[in-house]
Order: structure tokens, then sequence, then C-alpha cells
């Protein structure tokens, strides 16, 4: 079984790509700044796209890709991350192919070689959807490949 809590902090910190889709994109963490970089940015209409070496963080949560497509303040219902994802927060790190945020059924997906660790816990598979709504999640395996995990029980110190 899929730890909840492992799964729950790791895809709320995924959110964070969907920031500045949201009518106020402070509203993550506390109203805390979303600083942003990348090699080349490109400005379509009202989308922003950041190419290479792109970079958003927030707080203490920070997601790194190849590209991070579909920037919108107007309420674009997806946000995409392609090329090295990578999304890291205090308590976990997680590591895809691609990421993709649709604000209207509140769903994130993972895809490619994913691999999500927190601690010595890790989980890989080929495909992370998580619903912030519902906090549910599903990890997939893919292709005839299969879910797999370590788990490391803590110490109660006894």
């Amino acid at each position: 079984m899929i730890k909840t809590r492992l799964l729950t902090a790791a895809a709320i910190g995924l959110g964070l790509i969907a920031l500045p889709t949201v009518g106020d994109a402070q509203s993550f963490q506390g109203n805390q700044p979303i600083t942003w970089g990348a090699d080349r940015v490109e400005y379509q209409g009202s989308t922003l796209n950041l190419i290479g070496r792109a970079e958003l963080i927030q707080g203490t949560s920070r997601l790194r890709a190849d590209r991070i497509s579909g920037l919108d303040q107007s309420g674009n219902s997806r946000v995409e991350a392609s090329g090295s994802v990578y999304l890291v927060t205090p308590e976990q790190t997680i590591r895809g192919d691609r990421a993709v945020y649709t604000t209207s059924n509140d769903t994130i997906v993972l895809t490619g070689d994913v691999i999500l660790t927190q601690g010595e816990n890790v989980i890989t598979g080929a495909r992370l959807v998580y619903n912030t709504r519902t906090e549910s999640a599903q990890m997939e395996g893919g292709g005839g490949g299969r879910v797999q995990g370590v788990f490391h029980p803590q110490s109660t110190g006894n």
C-alpha cells in the first residue's frame, strides 16, 4: 500500500506548478512570493513559457525542469513541466520526465520513470496521479513494469 502521507505531501508540493494559474497566485504557502527563472522566456498572449533550466520557487518548495509551459494569470487550466522534472520540498523529492497540473479537476500527473522519496522511503513507477482536492493518489507501473517501494519503519527509540 502506498503511504498516503508521502504521496499527499509530494502532490501538495507539485501544486507549486499550478500557482500562477490560480486567480490569486500568492495563495499557496501563506502569500509567499513566487520566484521564477530560466535561460530563455517566451511570452505569448498572457502565457509565460520558461525554457532551459526552468525553475519556480515558493517558500521552501522548488520545481525544476527543462521547460515549464502555460504559466498564466488569466485562469489557464493546464501547466506542464517537461524534461528532467524535479520537485523538492522540505520532506520529499520527486523526479519524473513530465508533470501536468490541470486546475479544472485538481489533478497532477507525473510520468516517466517516477521516483518519489521521503527520507529513506522510496516509491518508483511509471505514472503518479494525485488529486489535490480529494487527496487520493495512484502510482502505476506502466508497460508491464511494476510499482516498487522501500519503506523504513520509524524507530521508536526502544
